[in-house]
């Protein structure tokens, strides 16, 4: 994935929620956001700064004193600017559907209309109140044994609010072509293990923000405000048993440590509390196989059901899906949330309604919104260039393997097989999600949401014990990102990214190579890099590299996380290396094959100057300008702890410093801060 960024309104946990045409330079009338002009802009740069000394300065000092953090922003840059971008362009449609009357009903248009309009509608929210959750808060309080826990955890599951332990559809690892039952322990309520786990005064702040919070939520559904606090502790201690309980995010980055296949009756032994025949019955026979990714963390949650009183996990659920629906609830609902993430990140003012509104609509029916949106801004031409760039990068990758001197003859055969077997999916799903079984109406707005949370889980948990669907796509085709997944063998590159500053047909090659080109061979190199290169070509976990093969590879990795581990987040705190491998190895991969794959045009190859640039600087200024980008402090140090991406800055200069057609470009001499000695090469 190329970007993670944004603190999720439904769950505090940091989440890549980015969903941020190709109409270059589009912004929507009477819109404040900034432009952004397809090509460079040499208004960004800092011409006081040496390129030679530090180029993420040189490619981005000027944007970044003109481009001060807005308010309800935590971080303010390209990414958030397409964002900014493309909610305008959302806006629009949603505000036409929502005045339709028209709309036939049941139609998509109708629901992304209506599902808008009762977000917007606040009055609506503020008479409902809490009572559109009052059924499934009372059936939490009337849960007695562990039984009625688990079985209100599985419904609630179900409706988007997972706590506890979850499940969800999942390629078999051994056998990619059918879909498993896959069991996890839910995500941690805060962004990471660490702030349960850490003592130093910071963390003690957040967690003491955290706990008020709990304690707000509760107080605010009548609970008396003494009972309210000693609830707030007993959840945050029942919460610490699971962080406790469960792996440093780096340690998750090796995919052996998450696949544990197992029966019913091999669950049944690691947490023996909970009838799983019972509650898993839809999707597990006494015969059927399925993945536990971490079986200590299902002990754990087995211990702490028996030794929780009953009181601690009402609290304990009852706020988990309270938190889950609080964007949908009224306005101290919201403003508290609000609060505690502005703990966490530092924002400090809210995002308009009608942001977060677009926000929602296109998190809970992206493909409805998005099948309008990419007929609006996405046109023809756009996906045909862009999958041409895909095809390009793709056969200089191919050139590239038969020349690496550390890799064996047959792990480079089945490298080329791996590479060539790809799935490659551009700006939009080729058969858009089917919502007939959806229905919105004019309810209160946690009434949708509910809605769609149960309509989708529908969906997920009917690919489980299927044949697995290679179609499916993970974000909404006007989201600012790109993936490759590694159990589906493919890379996916929405509409919302195939744009300024990324890419253009307004561009010349080297502004486009060297922005969206070094997003494809980011993703396509993540099929090879510390994680990915353990799944074939058929996306199954197979160690289909020589033992001489993977020593090489893990030894020039281990330079990466050395290089990224020295790297400054904010004073005191380094980055975390070891998480921010598999992003960086992908990075160096992007930017080696972006650039080579450049080097086959007519532009290289004519080598004339644009704007007294020539054509290597120009690829190397776009792949800088793409990261422009402030970030508060506080959000910065919770990425360092909880993001597998580096910051922008260093993705630049540790990226670039590894790379000699960088330095050539710009005459560094081997001495310059942007030349490492010892630099790391893998591709």
């Amino acid at each position: 994935m190329i970007r993670l960024a944004r603190l999720c309104v439904r769950s505090l946990a940091v989440a890549a929620i980015v969903a941020l045409t190709v109409s270059a330079g589009y912004s929507a009338t009477g819109s404040s956001t900034p432009a952004i002009k397809p090509g460079l802009d040499l208004a960004n740069l800092d011409p006081t700064c040496k390129a030679c000394d530090d180029f993420n300065q040189f490619a981005t000092g000027g944007w970044s004193k003109s481009h001060p953090i807005p308010g309800a922003y935590p971080s303010w840059g390209n990414f958030e600017i397409l964002q900014a971008q493309n909610e305008d362009a959302l806006h629009a449609i949603l505000e036409a559907a929502a005045a339709k009357t028209t709309a036939v009903p049941g139609s998509n248009e109708q629901k992304i209309g209506t599902f808008y309009r009762s977000c917007m509608n606040e009055a609506a929210i503020e008479a409902a109140d809490i009572a559109p959750l009052k059924d499934e808060l009372g059936r939490i309080d009337a849960m007695t044994t562990t039984a009625d826990v688990n079985a209100e955890i599985v419904r609630l599951d179900h409706l988007g609010a997972t706590v506890g332990w979850g499940f969800g559809p999942a390629p078999d690892r051994k056998n990619s072509t059918q879909t498993v039952l896959n069991l996890s322990p839910a995500p941690l309520a805060m962004p990471d293990r660490d702030y349960y786990l850490k003592d130093d005064d910071r963390t003690k702040k957040l967690r003491l923000a955290y706990t008020t919070y709990l304690a707000a939520i509760e107080s605010f559904r009548g609970v008396p405000a003494d009972t309210a606090r000693t609830d707030a502790q007993a959840v945050l201690a029942l919460e610490t048993i699971f962080a406790a309980a469960r792996p440093p995010r780096a340690e998750l980055r090796d995919p052996a440590k998450t696949y544990h296949p197992m029966t019913l009756g091999d669950l049944q032994k690691i947490a023996p509390d909970i009838a799983w025949s019972t509650y898993l019955a839809p999707f597990a026979t006494p015969q059927t196989t399925f993945n536990v990714t971490l079986p200590d963390s299902l002990a754990a949650y087995d211990r702490a059901l028996v030794a929780t009183p009953i009181a601690v996990w009402k609290a304990y659920v009852a706020d988990a899906l309270v938190r889950t629906y609080s964007d949908a609830l009224p306005k101290r609902y919201v403003d508290a949330g609000f609060a505690l993430g502005a703990a966490f990140t530092g924002s400090t003012e809210q995002l308009p309604r009608w942001k977060r509104c677009v926000q929602a609509t296109d998190s809970n029916l992206g493909e409805a919104l998005g099948a309008v949106y990419v007929k609006d801004y996405f046109p023809p031409a756009a996906k045909a260039r862009a999958s041409e760039l895909v095809d390009n990068l793709q056969s200089v990758l191919r050139d590239d393997i038969p020349t690496l001197s550390w890799m064996s003859a047959p792990t480079k055969t089945y490298a080329e097989k791996k590479l060539v077997s790809f799935g490659k999916k551009i700006g939009y799903p080729d058969r858009f999600r089917d919502y007939s079984a959806l229905t919105i109406g004019d309810v209160p707005f946690v009434t949708n949401e509910l809605a769609t949370a149960g309509f989708l889980s529908s969906i997920y948990e009917g690919r489980i014990n299927k044949p697995t669907d290679r179609t499916t796509w993970n974000m909404s085709p006007p989201t600012v990102n790109a993936y490759y997944r590694s159990a589906y063998n493919d890379i996916s590159f929405p509409a919302g990214i195939l744009r300024p500053p990324f890419f253009s047909p307004l561009a010349d090659d080297a502004v486009n190579y060297g922005a969206i080109g070094a997003v494809i061979g980011h993703e396509m190199t993540h099929g090879f890099d510390d994680s990915g290169r353990k799944f074939d070509a058929d996306g199954n976990q197979v160690d289909w590299w020589t033992p001489a093969d993977s020593a090489a590879f893990d030894k020039r990795a281990q330079c990466i996380v050395d290089e990224f581990s020295s790297f400054e987040v904010v004073p005191g705190v380094k980055g975390n290396g070891k998480l921010q491998q598999g992003e960086s190895i992908a990075d160096l991969g992007g930017i080696t094959i972006a650039y080579r794959a450049f080097q086959k045009t007519a532009q290289y190859a004519a080598h004339k100057k644009i704007d007294g640039y020539t054509p290597e600087q120009r690829f190397f200024l776009a792949y800088g300008q793409v990261w422009a980008g402030n970030i508060r402090p506080e959000f910065a140090q919770l990425l360092a702890s909880s993001d597998p991406h580096p910051l922008g800055k260093w993705r630049v200069i540790g990226t670039l410093s590894n790379f000699p057609p960088f330095a050539k470009a710009f005459a560094c001499p081997a001495t310059a801060k942007m030349v490492r000695a010892n630099r790391c090469e893998i591709w």
